[in-house]
C-alpha cells in the first residue's frame, strides 16, 4: 500500500462513514510549491561563479559575512586553499533566491561542505559561530586588517610589520624612514581613504579623468571597471581601463594626462608603472601600463579623522577647511586588441579567479 500525506477532509469523511474512505487526489497534501522551488534551486546552482547570478543584495548576508571573515583570516595566514574554500561557499550562498533555514538545504550545494558547512550549521542553529567571533576579536586579525587597509601595504608587508611588533597605526610612527613613498601617502590620507566612495563621487572622478585624457586624445575610450562596473553603489577606489583603436595614440598618454592633472593640483600621489614586455601568460593582467594614484576629489567635505589616524596624519592641517577628499584611483592602459580580455580581468579579482579556475577545469587557458 502506498503511503499518503492526507488533508483533514479525509479524516472527517472517514469519521462520518465510520470507516476509512478511499483516498482520492483531492485528499492528498502535495509538496508545497515553495519546497519544490527551493529543492530545484539548490540542485541547479552551477559550481562556478561565472556561470551563476550573484546579486549584491541577497538573503544570507549573516552567513556570508561570517564565511568572508574566515576567508580573510585564511589569507592573512597564507592559506590559499582555505581562503578559496570559504570564498567559494560564500559566493554560492549569495546566489540562493531564498534564506537558508536548515543545514540540510546546503548539502547538495557545490563548495558548501566540510568546514563551511559546520559554520553554516552553527549560525543557523545558534545564531552565531564561535570560531568566527574568536577570529574577529583576535589581536592578529584586527592588526592585519588595520595594516592592510593602508594604501601601499599588502599582506606580506603587514605580516612583517606584525612580527616586528606593529599592532596599530600609531605604531607605524616608529618605522620612520622604512616606509615607502606610497605608504607615506597612504598614511597621510588614511582617514579619507577609509571612507567609501559613492557612485556619484565615482562619476565625478570619471569626468575628471576623461577630461584629462581627452585633452590629448579626444576619442580615447575610458571605461570604469571594478565594483562600480558590477553594480555596486559604493567602493573603496575607482578603476579605469583606457584604450584606443590606434595603439600609437596611447604612447605616453597616461603620463601626460597625470602630469596635466598634477599641474592643476588634483593629484596627491601617483606612481606610473610601464607596460612589461616580458610578462608571462599567467600574469597578463600585471603587464599593462598602470598608474596607482590618489586624487583630490573637489567639493567634498572630508570626515574628521579618528584619534588613531590623527597620530599618523601630522602633516595635514586639521583646522583648515579643505573642500576636497582623497580618493584612490587606478588607471590601466591596454592595447585595443586586448581590451575585452582586460575588461573581464578588471571587472574584479574574484571574477577573474573564478573564470580562470573554470577554464583550467575545461583544459583551456585564460
Amino acid at each position: 500500500m502506498t503511503p499518503h500525506i492526507l488533508d483533514i477532509t479525509w479524516f472527517t469523511e472517514s469519521m462520518s462513514l465510520g470507516k476509512p474512505v478511499k483516498v482520492e487526489p483531492r485528499h492528498c497534501l502535495g509538496v508545497s510549491d515553495s519546497s519544490v522551488s527551493r529543492d530545484k534551486a539548490t540542485q541547479e546552482i552551477p559550481a562556478y561563479g561565472c556561470q551563476r547570478r550573484t546579486p549584491l543584495h541577497h538573503h544570507n548576508k549573516e552567513i556570508t559575512d561570517a564565511l568572508e571573515i574566515l576567508a580573510l583570516s585564511a589569507s592573512f595566514q597564507g592559506s590559499e586553499a582555505r581562503f578559496l574554500g570559504f570564498t567559494r561557499a560564500s559566493s554560492v550562498l549569495k546566489s540562493l533566491p531564498f534564506r537558508l533555514q536548515s543545514v540540510e538545504e546546503v548539502k547538495d550545494l557545490p563548495w558548501c561542505g566540510g568546514h563551511s558547512q559546520t559554520v553554516i550549521q552553527e549560525i543557523l542553529e545558534d545564531g552565531v559561530c564561535r570560531e568566527v567571533e574568536t577570529v574577529k576579536n583576535s589581536e592578529h586579525f584586527q592588526s592585519m586588517k588595520a595594516l592592510t587597509s593602508i594604501f601601499g601595504v599588502g599582506i606580506r608587508t603587514a605580516d612583517k610589520w606584525y612580527r616586528d611588533g606593529v599592532r596599530s597605526l600609531s605604531d607605524l610612527n616608529n618605522l620612520g624612514g622604512k616606509l615607502t613613498a606610497e605608504q607615506k601617502a597612504g598614511l597621510l590620507h588614511y582617514t579619507d581613504l577609509q571612507q567609501s566612495v559613492t557612485r556619484e563621487e565615482a562619476g565625478t572622478v570619471e569626468q575628471l579623468i576623461k577630461g584629462a585624457l581627452q585633452s590629448f586624445v579626444p576619442d580615447v575610450r575610458v571605461t570604469m571597471t571594478g565594483g562600480f562596473r558590477r553594480g555596486k553603489q559604493e567602493g573603496h577606489d575607482v578603476d579605469f581601463l583606457i584604450t584606443h583603436p590606434d595603439e600609437e595614440a596611447l604612447n605616453g598618454l597616461l603620463r601626460k594626462a597625470v602630469a596635466w592633472l598634477d599641474g592643476k593640483g588634483s593629484v596627491l600621489y601617483y606612481h606610473v608603472r610601464a607596460r612589461s614586455q616580458n610578462f608571462s601568460g599567467s600574469n597578463t593582467m600585471d603587464g599593462h601600463e598602470t598608474c596607482y594614484s590618489i586624487i583630490a576629489l573637489p567639493n567634498v567635505c572630508p570626515e574628521k579623522p579618528s584619534p588613531d589616524a590623527e597620530k599618523i596624519e601630522p602633516d595635514l592641517d586639521k583646522n583648515s577647511l579643505r573642500n576636497w577628499k582623497a580618493v584612490r584611483v587606478d588607471l590601466v592602459v591596454c592595447p585595443y586588441s586586448e581590451y575585452f580580455y582586460a575588461l573581464l580581468g578588471w571587472t574584479g579579482s574574484k571574477v577573474s579567479m573564478i573564470v580562470e579556475l573554470n577554464a583550467i577545469e575545461r583544459t583551456r587557458k585564460v
